[in-house]
């Protein structure tokens, strides 16, 4: 969890008027207790009505408030209708963050606009998602994102079964099918790689860098032009 919302979510438990002791909201947040002093203190520093101490607990001073969300009713099924989908078509750990989006979002809009989300008739049901495959959606999510080089075991449309090593760059998400962007050290190009057509995924233990040509960016320039459909 990044410090941000750490330091949201301890405003968040702390909302009621209720005294909660920071070891408390150390097991919830999964943090230390030396870190949740810290992040309260800066939370006063900044500003934030909480009053206590350690060993005590501590207490937000009522009539404290995060400035309300400004959504137009528009933006609001937006966002709604994506969580969902997430929640739905998503990794593990992506579908945990959409309903923590959620949660935080209802929270801080005005009374006026939280009415307007129980009125959201838009939702996704995915019966096909198994938690293999919602597992294999935040590996490579992460993959992707800490550019980390994977081996995979991948079976073609015709059944073919090869061994790729990949600079995973990316996941593209087609209605029920996910894809993962990557440069194929095999093929020498770019390549989607259908997630029901993997296997086993390993990791090849380095990372990689950017280089000029095997970017995104270049995927994106090249797809028109080239097949980067096949695998």
């Amino acid at each position: 969890m990044r410090r941000a919302d750490r330091l949201f979510q301890i405003v968040q438990y702390l909302r009621g008027g209720r005294l909660v002791r920071a070891r408390q909201l150390a097991d919830w947040l999964e943090v230390s207790e030396r870190t949740i002093y810290r992040d309260i203190a800066d939370l006063q520093s900044s500003g934030v009505p909480i009053d206590g101490a350690a060993g005590v607990g501590y207490i937000l001073r009522s009539g404290f408030d995060l400035p309300p969300l400004m959504f137009s009713r528009d933006e609001i099924v937006a966002l709604i209708a994506g969580a969902r989908l997430i929640l739905a078509w998503g990794g593990a750990d992506m579908a945990r963050a959409a309903e923590e989006a959620l949660i935080k979002i209802d929270a801080v809009l005005p009374d006026t606009l939280r009415e307007k989300t129980s009125t959201v008739e838009i939702h996704a049901i995915a019966s096909e998602m198994t938690p293999d495959v919602r597992s294999r959606i935040d590996l490579l999510e992460a993959a992707s994102d800490g550019r980390k080089r994977l081996s995979l075991d991948y079976r073609d449309g015709a059944g073919a079964l090869s061994e790729r090593s990949v600079r995973p760059l990316g996941l593209w998400f087609w209605g029920k099918v996910w894809t993962l962007v990557a440069w194929c050290e095999l093929r020498e190009d770019f390549r989607m790689f259908r997630l029901d057509r993997i296997g086993a995924i390993r990791e090849a233990g380095d990372t990689f860098r950017p280089e000029p040509g095997k970017t995104l960016k270049d995927f994106y320039r090249n797809m028109g032009s080239k097949g980067h459909g096949r695998s």
